[in-house]
């Protein structure tokens, strides 16, 4: 089970990097912030500058080919399923981090053949700097281009843009998080579920009725099923067996306001995860959310961004006890959530809210952790690319820590990857790789520590594994 562990606690304690060659353990035990609205964001940004160091020289050239061989035995195995293995993630018994990314739109640009292509180039983009997951959007209610028109009336041909989509995703080795419904108007939401509601005769205050009317809950349940019952009319591969979906998600940012208690919302999560997995027992469920504590955990209240955040009806860790629920989410918006400009001490706060909820996963809930959204506006006052990087840094050094501990912190995607010519798509979070060197190393250097530890680290690796060279190699460069 285990590298030699006097070799590997030398390591730990004279290098600051090796944390990507443990093998690992399993343990157990809209409103003003802290919102931000998907659909409001837009600006650009380029990045010439790139100060890095000789080792970040040495580490991208000689790890990534370091994995080669370990690429190809991937490419020769079967195309398997993602669980879970105590607090890790795992893809044919072998430890699966995550370096990934978020581009909502996939599905709506694949629906005109003049903006498919920027789906191809995407994840060409993602795959060059290794990526290896992208949360995407598997809905659009009643808007242009609806998936879903009315309540369980689809428009073949955007569904079948998701089908190209899920191709495309496999043929660059990328695996998906489809999240099923928005919780913010953009795209529809659960806005367009009441709506509907509405135009039935339902008598309906609140789009929260979205969380406890039993239409509008069948409605999403048959929205639910639909999608995981689809027949890709590429791969004709059903959804609900394909490995390329990597998770199925509730709901994007959940909040029900006019419950604090939580209990609406609650209940819903119980009902719907049971509902995902009686059509779906392979694939793996997360909620969405956005990672406030809530009244279950007052104790935890010092960790949200602030009061508010308490108040919005979720509840980080009863939450995620929900019979169902895989692996939990977290999103990280400090320029929403603390303050609008960019600020020094929205670091630290990264920082410490990052391992709050890798302690929570661990001790209470015995399960991975993913930050499913992380970025800062080039709206912000403030805001430089020089401190974009710096965010991006705290939160990867944040799970290599995780990572080397065999800890929950099992992964990030960031908010979000762009192709070129799509500036008007741009929410302020875009990043561009050709137009910024200094993320897109900062980005392929993660992916190469993950995919390297990926590699050498399994249940049954020994020292004496054929893996031994790679880790000799870098103690020699750590010795220099």
């Amino acid at each position: 089970m285990w590298i030699s562990f006097a070799i590997l606690l030398s390591f730990i304690t004279s290098h600051p990097i090796p944390s990507y060659i443990f093998c690992f353990s399993s343990t157990k035990k809209d409103q003003s912030p802290p919102g931000r609205v998907l659909a409001d964001r837009r600006g650009s940004n380029m990045d010439s500058t790139h100060e890095h160091s000789e080792y970040e020289d040495w580490e991208s050239n000689h790890m990534e080919n370091s994995i080669l061989s370990y690429g190809s035995e991937m490419e020769a195995d079967e195309w398997q399923m993602v669980k879970t293995k105590g607090n890790q993630f795992v893809v044919n018994d072998q430890p699966f981090y995550v370096n990934g990314f978020n581009t909502y739109w996939l599905m709506v640009f694949a629906a005109d053949n003049s903006t498919r292509g920027k789906v191809t180039e995407v994840f060409k983009h993602a795959a060059s700097v290794g990526m290896t997951v992208c949360r995407t959007w598997a809905f659009n209610d009643g808007e242009w281009r609806a998936l879903q028109k009315s309540p369980s009336v689809y428009d073949e041909d955007v569904f079948q843009a998701l089908d190209f989509v899920v191709s495309e995703a496999k043929k660059y080795k990328i695996r998906l998080i489809l999240s099923l419904v928005n919780n913010w108007e953009a795209y529809g939401g659960k806005a367009q579920y009441v709506k509907w509601g509405t135009a039935a005769g339902l008598n309906l205050t609140s789009d929260d009725d979205f969380f406890s009317h039993p239409t509008l809950r069948s409605y999403y349940k048959a929205h639910a099923k639909t999608v995981l019952n689809r027949v890709n009319t590429f791969t004709n591969i059903t959804y609900k067996e394909d490995p390329t979906i990597f998770a199925w998600e509730l709901m994007n940012e959940p909040r029900c306001t006019s419950d604090p208690s939580g209990d609406k919302l609650q209940e819903w999560i119980k009902e719907m995860a049971f509902f995902v997995k009686s059509i779906d027992t392979k694939h793996l469920v997360e909620i969405g959310l956005e990672g406030f504590y809530g009244p279950s955990t007052p104790q935890r209240f010092q960790v949200n961004p602030n009061s508010f955040a308490q108040q919005v009806g979720t509840d980080f860790i009863r939450n995620h006890q929900v019979l169902g629920v895989d692996f939990a989410s977290v999103h990280i918006y400090p320029d929403s959530w603390i303050s609008q400009s960019v600020a020094d001490n929205h670091l630290p706060f990264i920082m410490s809210w990052m391992e709050a909820h890798i302690e929570d996963a661990e001790e209470y809930l015995g399960m991975p952790v993913v930050f499913a959204e992380f970025g800062v506006s080039a709206k912000s006052p403030g805001y430089n690319s020089t401190y974009r990087n710096n965010l991006i840094n705290t939160v990867y050094k944040t799970i290599l820590n995780s990572t080397k501990k065999g800890g929950s912190g099992a992964g990030s995607l960031v908010w979000q990857l762009f192709p070129d010519g799509t500036d008007y798509m741009d929410d302020g979070y875009a990043i561009v790789l050709s137009k910024s060197p200094s993320t897109s190393s900062m980005i392929s250097l993660q992916s190469t520590r993950l995919a390297l530890f990926n590699s050498l680290c399994s249940k049954t690796c020994h020292w004496g594994c054929k893996k031994k060279k790679v880790l000799e190699n870098i103690n020699y460069h750590d010795e220099l």
